[in-house]
């Protein structure tokens, strides 16, 4: 009888912490929302990749106090507004702590009404539209620049750099695409370059021969393209080559991608574009590029600024002990430290400043050419 007792006794010591265990594991909820299916599926998956990192970096030094992991939930907004804001339902009943996206503009400023119906804040790696953070919303915040800062940048570079005096404009009709269109409009016009034509395509052509034909018969001194992502840019590129447009092609931040060189091949090269400066030789920047690169490859587009994001967001909660949303924003807001695209520090409305410079894509790579304050780096 005693032996009995004695097992059953010995059982329930261990099964007590057993159970205590796992009534007390928790698991730290993250939602990150970009397009992984579809044309910018490559953009949309660097920024999971980089929230993927961000959590493993931080996993690995030890976590989040109180919590046995971190866990994303990455949802696909395919650039969708509607997508978009089931994404966002849907990581709502999830009940994450905070969300890291979108890509699009277009899908980043619904989605982000619906979480800051709860209160759950959202960090926009890649949106760079204005409105993302004009609306006031109190828990929404941007570590990529603004379009209304790229745009001046990019018409200063045009007419100081290039000479330009005309400029023909295509635009893709996004939310993102049309406003920087209308943005490098207005900066062009405002330094004397003329705008000779702004013409739109439709999101998903494939052929382009219509618009360049148009350009080519104009033969601005730029031929600007704003488009939503890398694979039309890249088609573009092509197809304008291949027709002999005369025109220099300068872009924007959505062709930062190596697989605009793969896509576009010779055709790329010589191709101007705007897009934030980063320093590659940090100590931040090498510490993560080690991590990313042999798991995910080729450092692209916005993986850098979606794990300063992902950073954010986890050592705010990590330093208040806490996922309540306003002692979040009081701690981001008070962060001031060198991330791995660019030093974060916040303004009051939730951005983290802009830092475009333009870049030259020469040899298949994407090489820093002119600074808006320093001149030509390239000679």
């Amino acid at each position: 009888m005693r032996r009995k007792l004695f097992v059953a006794l010995v059982f329930g010591l261990m099964v007590v912490p057993f159970l205590m265990g796992t009534a007390t594991a928790k698991t730290l909820k993250i939602g990150s929302m970009s397009p992984l299916t579809g044309p910018y599926a490559s953009d949309g998956t660097d920024i999971k990749n980089g929230v993927l990192t961000a959590i493993q970096v931080f996993e690995e030094a030890g976590g989040i106090p109180g919590y046995d992991k971190i866990e994303l939930f990455p949802q696909d907004t395919a650039c969708d507004p509607k997508q978009a804001v089931a994404s966002a339902n849907k990581l709502i009943n999830l009940e994450v702590v905070g969300v890291i996206g979108a890509y699009c503009s277009s899908s980043t400023i619904p989605a982000s009404e619906t979480l800051a119906e709860e209160d759950i804040p959202m960090l926009t790696p890649a949106s760079t539209n204005e409105m993302v953070t004009d609306r006031g919303l109190p828990y929404m915040f941007r570590l990529c620049g603004r379009d209304d800062d790229q745009a001046p940048a990019a018409a200063k570079f045009m007419k100081e750099s290039l000479n330009a005096k005309t400029i023909f404009i295509i635009d893709d009709k996004t939310t993102y695409s049309q406003g920087l269109a209308d943005g490098v409009k207005k900066a062009s016009e405002a330094i004397g370059i003329e705008v000779l034509g702004h013409d739109h395509v439709n999101q998903g052509d494939k052929d382009f021969s219509a618009v360049l034909t148009k350009a080519k018969s104009i033969n601005a001194d730029i031929l600007y393209m704003s488009l939503q992502g890398y694979s039309p840019g890249a088609l573009m590129a092509l197809q304008a080559k291949r027709m002999g447009v005369p025109s220099q092609i300068v872009t924007q931040d959505a062709m930062f991608q190596p697989k605009f060189m793969e896509v576009a091949k010779e055709a790329a090269e010589g191709i101007y574009l705007t897009y934030g400066f980063t320093d590659t030789t940090t100590p931040e920047y090498k510490a993560f590029e080690e991590i990313y690169v042999p798991k995910y490859g080729a450092i692209a587009a916005y993986a850098t600024y979606a794990y300063d994001a992902a950073t954010v967001l986890l050592k705010a909660i990590k330093a208040t002990g806490s996922t309540d949303p306003a002692k979040l924003k009081a701690e981001i807001m008070k962060m001031d430290f060198d991330g791995v695209a660019k030093r974060i520090k916040f303004k009051e409305n939730g951005d983290s400043g802009s830092t475009y410079i333009a870049f030259i894509i020469k040899d298949g790579k994407f090489v820093p050419y002119w600074h808006p304050e320093k001149g030509l780096l390239q000679k």
